[in-house]
């Protein structure tokens, strides 16, 4: 899968799971303080999720974010579970051109590798929480983060840690992509 020619199935696996579950849109919104609307869009992939959206179905759905990333497995029998090649990442597309794609096996039970493009401007506008705790590393770009009341202004190089339990949100204040390396363990988000 490709940048150019994002597979549309986030939606299918968001419905189809909401469904699995015996709920309705609305059970759903309620569980998620989302919109019905916004549930019913994402659906019929007519739009993306927010980060803090996608982390709040996910919790509502009993699954972790990684369950939602999309795309083909095609790697051979023996290379499953050991090793992602470039072409085959499965991503997650969020709104606002973020782009999440996961670097490590689909079925890795202690962390998960998250490579996290941010378009200039954008990021989380509201803070989420999830078990585990994160490690990141700036690659290129500026990451702007908030974790519970701290702020700090991260550049190119820079790495941080911290609690996943605490709310946090990050975004790009620059004016070039930023590229994030994330590792999260356990693999909740």
């Amino acid at each position: 899968m490709t940048p150019e020619d994002p597979h549309p199935v986030l939606g299918d696996r968001i419905r189809g799971m909401r469904k699995r579950r015996g709920l309705t849109l609305a059970d759903l919104a309620a569980r998620t303080r989302l919109s019905p609307g916004y549930i019913s869009q994402i659906e019929r992939n007519l739009a993306q999720p927010s980060i803090p959206a996608l982390v709040a179905l996910a919790q509502a759905l009993e699954v972790t974010v990684q369950w939602f990333f999309s795309g083909p497995d095609s790697a051979p029998p023996d290379e499953r579970g050991y090793v992602v090649r470039a072409r085959d990442r499965l991503r997650i597309d969020y709104e606002n051109g973020i782009v999440d794609e996961l670097l490590s096996p689909k079925l890795s039970a202690e962390v998960e590798m998250i490579l996290c493009r941010l378009p200039p401007g954008s990021g989380a506008k509201e803070a989420y929480s999830h078990k585990g705790c994160e490690v990141g590393f700036v690659m290129s770009g500026a990451l702007e983060l908030w974790v519970g009341p701290r702020h700090f202004l991260l550049q190119a190089g820079d790495s941080c840690s911290f609690a996943s339990t605490e709310p946090h949100r990050y975004r790009n204040p620059g004016t070039v992509e930023a590229v994030i390396l994330w590792a999260i363990s356990p693999p909740a988000f």
